[in-house]
């Protein structure tokens, strides 16, 4: 194959995962055949994108490439969009209308949620496969050369036991399968969909992106409705945020799926529960900042009694500052005061190593986002 066509192919089918790299091999192989093809997958998968893979690198890329959607028209009116009609047909035929597989001749013609195909149609849809003859409602017989590509997110063969879909109308479609996986199960794709989709939404030079955490949190999300779910999401965010790095942790909730929000919810308390650093002897030194703090105003040898000693290449400052108090004066100190000052200046330094980013500053400091923005107003710090 060309380099050319597996360009075209990667463009439609975006992914390096290892189910998504099968595809593109897949579609390469079939595409130099005319047989029938069935594409299988859960709705938003991209099936009718791989039809297009399929129909643009084969010897047919240069004629008509058709698609119709047998789930979204009404039975009455899917024969003649099939199979045309002519003037005076049917009420309201006023003029010859050529079908599908008419416009397809020479082409492809997709055939997408063919499991939605009334039984009656079957029959005609099968005699067409079977000898490539049409017939237009009211009028004569036509000789086409179509190749069928079909898809469907239904479970074809139940529908054949249940006497819903023919039997051997499922054996001439399924003739090349193609299996697309839901985006579930290949969320190492997600990343790259991503850049993908917001280059093509993109009306402005800088496509927008996703900061790490807010990709973790998108590669963990189920997608139920696949790339098509996803690609609403980020065109949404191309309009509302154009050309930013977008945190989701600073984003509005009314924006999000709220499994999405759960997950960020989740994700806050696993970072909380797991941010203890271990000392050699196993103990933790603290599950938080202020406990640290607190450890710091007591005397070394206290420090050490308490089993508490903090590293010096971690807390230097918080050292320097505890040496300092050689013992508590009889008149008392106004620890509260000492520790809002030490919490302030946590909080300054994190913003600062963070590029005053609040979600990712809250993580360093073990603190609930909401806690810290808090505190921030308390402090009036800017950010």
């Amino acid at each position: 194959m060309s380099v050319r066509k597996e360009t075209e192919i990667s463009n439609l089918i975006v992914g390096d995962s290892e189910a998504i790299s099968d595809i593109r091999s897949i579609v390469a192989t079939y595409s130099k055949s005319d047989a029938s093809v069935l594409i299988r997958g859960q709705t938003g998968t991209g099936k009718e994108l791989v039809s297009q893979a399929l129909h643009q690198n084969s010897d047919r890329s240069d004629k008509p490439f058709q698609a119709i959607n047998c789930a979204a028209i009404p039975d009455q009116f899917l024969e003649s969009e099939l199979f045309g009609h002519k003037r005076g047909a049917f009420t309201g035929s006023i003029a010859d209308r050529k079908g599908r597989f008419e416009l397809a001749d020479q082409g492809t013609l997709f055939l997408d949620e063919i499991g939605d195909m009334p039984l009656d149609l079957q029959v005609k849809l099968l005699r067409v496969l079977e000898d490539g003859i049409v017939q237009p409602l009211g009028g004569g017989e036509k000789k086409v050369d179509v190749r069928i590509v079909a898809a469907t997110h239904r479970n074809l063969e139940e529908m054949i036991a249940e006497g819903t879909f023919r039997e051997d109308l499922f054996y001439r479609l399924n003739v090349l399968p193609i299996n697309i996986p839901p985006l579930s199960d290949r969320s190492s794709d997600i990343p790259l969909l991503i850049r993908h989709l917001a280059k093509k939404f993109s009306k402005k030079e800088k496509p927008i992106s996703f900061s790490q955490d807010s990709l973790a949190i998108l590669q963990q999300y189920g997608w139920p409705g696949n790339i098509r779910e996803l690609s609403n999401f980020i065109q949404r965010f191309t309009i509302l945020l154009p050309e930013s790095e977008i945190d989701l942790f600073s984003i509005n909730t009314q924006f999000l799926d709220p499994k999405i929000s759960l997950l960020m919810a989740e994700t806050h308390d696993t970072v909380k529960s797991t941010s203890v650093e271990i000392r050699d002897d196993g103990k933790n030194i603290g599950d938080n900042y202020t406990e640290i703090i607190e450890q710091s105003l007591l005397e070394p040898q206290e420090r050490e009694v308490a089993g508490a000693l903090v590293d010096t290449d971690d807390f230097e400052d918080i050292i320097r500052l505890s040496e300092k108090i050689v013992s508590i004066p009889e008149e008392g100190i106004e620890s509260k005061q000492i520790l809002s000052k030490l919490e302030e200046d946590f909080i300054r330094k994190a913003l600062i190593q963070t590029n005053g980013n609040v979600s990712k500053a809250s993580k360093l400091l073990c603190l609930g986002r909401t806690t810290l923005i808090q505190k921030i107003e308390k402090y009036e710090i800017a950010t």
